[in-house]
């Protein structure tokens, strides 16, 4: 993992940052407020990101969305992919439930191909335990390329990790948490997303996620069904 655990950077455009996007509203030419990710799946089109970003417990979902993969300052270098549906707990639905702040998007396919043929995948990783070294990578509003950072993952509660890593602000909720990084494939198995209690933290040196377990991997399921 990284050399000092805990220190965000700019994140390189490597193949596994390349698997990571900022979310917007209509199309990539306007704020970006959250993150996500490929994730494996049989269809090739799905991504991961947190409940929160999507789906409002008092509205619904939200639509309009657009994933775009590797952004940076502007360039959309593998391109813009619609949101088609999106996929949440039901706990999320009705309650804001933040052991399940986590959702599951289908995107559109574009020029013929899947998003994950394309870039690849990252695999989804369930209960795979409290201590484990992650790699973030995320995007802030404030800024236009996205930050990464390196630290072990530690036991918030019996449903939810944290980490700590500096300046994760606004738009960071739904960057991915990647361990196992397999360097034949370039890509790792994602076992949480920023999220979770306090929709992810309510300071930018601390992050949470939901825990991976049953309930993720059933809202997988129904995702992929």
């Amino acid at each position: 993992m990284a050399e000092h655990p805990g220190t965000t950077r700019t994140a390189d455009p490597t193949v596994l940052n390349g698997l990571v996007g900022a979310v917007f509203t209509h199309n990539a030419g306007g704020d970006h407020f959250c993150t996500a990710s490929v994730v494996d799946s049989a269809g090739l089109n799905l991504i991961v990101t947190a409940a929160h970003c999507v789906y409002d417990p008092g509205l619904g979902q939200r639509s309009d969305l657009v994933f775009a993969p590797g952004y940076r300052a502007g360039d959309t270098p593998s391109g813009v992919w619609p949101l088609l549906s999106v996929t949440v707990d039901r706990s999320w639905q009705d309650s804001a439930d933040p052991d399940m702040d986590v959702a599951f998007a289908v995107v559109q396919a574009q020029n013929g191909q899947q998003v994950q043929q394309v870039l690849g995948a990252n695999r989804l990783g369930v209960d795979q335990g409290y201590e484990l070294p992650v790699k973030v990578t995320g995007y802030p509003s404030s800024g236009d390329v996205p930050i990464t950072c390196a630290n072990t993952t530690a036991e918030q509660s019996p449903t939810q990790l944290r980490i700590d890593c500096p300046d994760y602000t606004g738009g960071t909720s739904g960057s991915p948490w990647v361990t196992d990084f397999d360097p034949t494939t370039r890509t790792g198995t994602v076992v949480g997303v920023i999220g979770g209690y306090q929709e992810g933290g309510d300071t930018p040196d601390i992050s949470y996620t939901c825990y991976f377990g049953d309930g993720v991997q059933a809202l997988y399921d129904r995702a992929t069904g």
